[in-house]
């Protein structure tokens, strides 16, 4: 007999496209979770203010210096900052630029595509030319391997773009958390209706770079390309750092006859949505560069949340780690909303079939991600 019983076509994270279909959010709504994830932020907005103003200090001040020493003294050289950096008391800006060039690695968006194009090669080319006017042996140097200095160019424009991108989120972070402490944000969906009302906001915001040399001003990303704060930098930053990522060191094999890393980027899931908490602390993990930084900056109501756990602070960057993933999975709930083809809330039926083949897009990339971990 042939059985008639169908075949279920559900999806494996059907749960999630019904909460974000009825306004829910990714993270369940919980007490504990409001606390984890308004705490992290603000230590997050705090340092990444740190992080951006230094990216754009670097792209501004430090262009195409071959051996920027001090690039992340921004400026300041003194011999108490040279101590407290050898001893390690400051903020990691490694990360910003293991961020910057993550974002470089993968591309997408139209920062990636205006740095491949004419226009953006004949201003690299005047402001090199400008940066080593009258040093023969780097102009020559430049027209021997013209590529060289314009990869370095394209470089900046990323530590400057970033720099943008990072300032406008470190305002909406910190803007959230005093929202929270006045008693207007109560709730995860709050949280994520604060972050969509920002990019929303900012989602036009121009990003624009220039270089001052010798006196004149440069150009590098004019106004005139077009590049906007959240299609050019957010999105792809997104894609970049919360999904693709890099292997880290030490976990993996970068032996390519040991087929460990994807041979295509696009199969990367080594992003902040998808590692695992526990190797945190490790020599080779960069975002324990991150959980460091932002465990200067912990709220006293954050502090209580850890010190009530078994290991108490013992095992801090794992358990910021672990609300720094929550965090992220309210973001992309965010960005998920703002870039939906319809209102999620449509009542129209072919809306919501697009919208639900929408949805079905991002859970396929969660389906390994650590969003039934972080909702346990």
């Amino acid at each position: 007999m042939v059985s008639t019983k169908r075949k279920s076509t559900q999806h494996p994270l059907e749960e999630y496209i019904q909460r974000l279909e009825t306004g829910k959010a990714l993270l369940k709504d919980t007490p504990e979770n409001i606390v984890e994830v308004v705490g992290i932020l603000k230590s997050y907005g705090v340092v990444l203010d740190a992080y951006s103003r230094n990216l754009i200090y670097i792209s501004e001040k430090q262009f195409l210096v071959l051996f920027p020493f001090f690039k992340y003294f921004n400026g300041e050289v003194n011999p108490q900052k040279l101590l407290r950096y050898w001893w390690h008391d400051r903020i990691n800006y490694e990360y910003a630029e293991y961020c910057m060039k993550a974002m470089f690695w993968h591309g997408g968006g139209g920062l990636d595509k205006y740095l491949d194009t004419d226009e953006f090669k004949e201003l690299a080319d005047r402001a090199i030319r400008a940066r080593w006017k009258g040093n023969f042996i780097m102009l020559g140097l430049h027209k021997a391997f013209p590529e060289f200095l314009l990869e370095h160019t394209r470089q900046m424009s990323y530590y400057s773009g970033l720099g943008q991108f990072w300032r406008v989120m470190a305002d909406i972070f910190l803007s959230l958390s005093d929202r929270y402490d006045r008693g207007e944000i109560q709730s995860i969906p709050q949280v994520v209706q604060h972050i969509l009302d920002g990019l929303v906001t900012d989602a036009a915001k121009p990003i624009t770079y220039s270089v001052k040399l010798a006196g004149k001003v440069y150009d590098l990303l004019p106004k005139s390309a077009g590049l906007t704060f959240l299609m050019d930098t957010g999105v792809p930053y997104v894609e970049a750092i919360f999904f693709r990522g890099t292997p880290f060191l030490g976990t993996v094999s970068y032996n390519a006859q040991e087929y460990q890393i994807p041979f295509d980027q696009a199969m990367f899931n080594y992003g902040a949505l998808y590692a695992d908490p526990l190797p945190i602390g490790g020599s080779g993990i960069p975002p324990t560069l991150l959980m460091q930084d932002m465990r200067h900056y912990l709220p006293d109501y954050l502090r209580k949340v850890y010190q009530s756990k078994i290991r108490k602070e013992d095992d801090v960057r794992v358990q910021i780690c672990q609300s720094f993933q929550k965090s992220m999975f309210c973001v992309t709930t965010a960005t998920i909303q703002g870039l939906a083809p319809h209102p999620l809330d449509t009542k129209d039926p072919e809306e919501k079939d697009v919208n639900r083949a929408y949805l079905k897009g991002w859970m396929n990339r969660f389906l390994t991600s650590r969003l039934l971990e972080v909702n346990r």
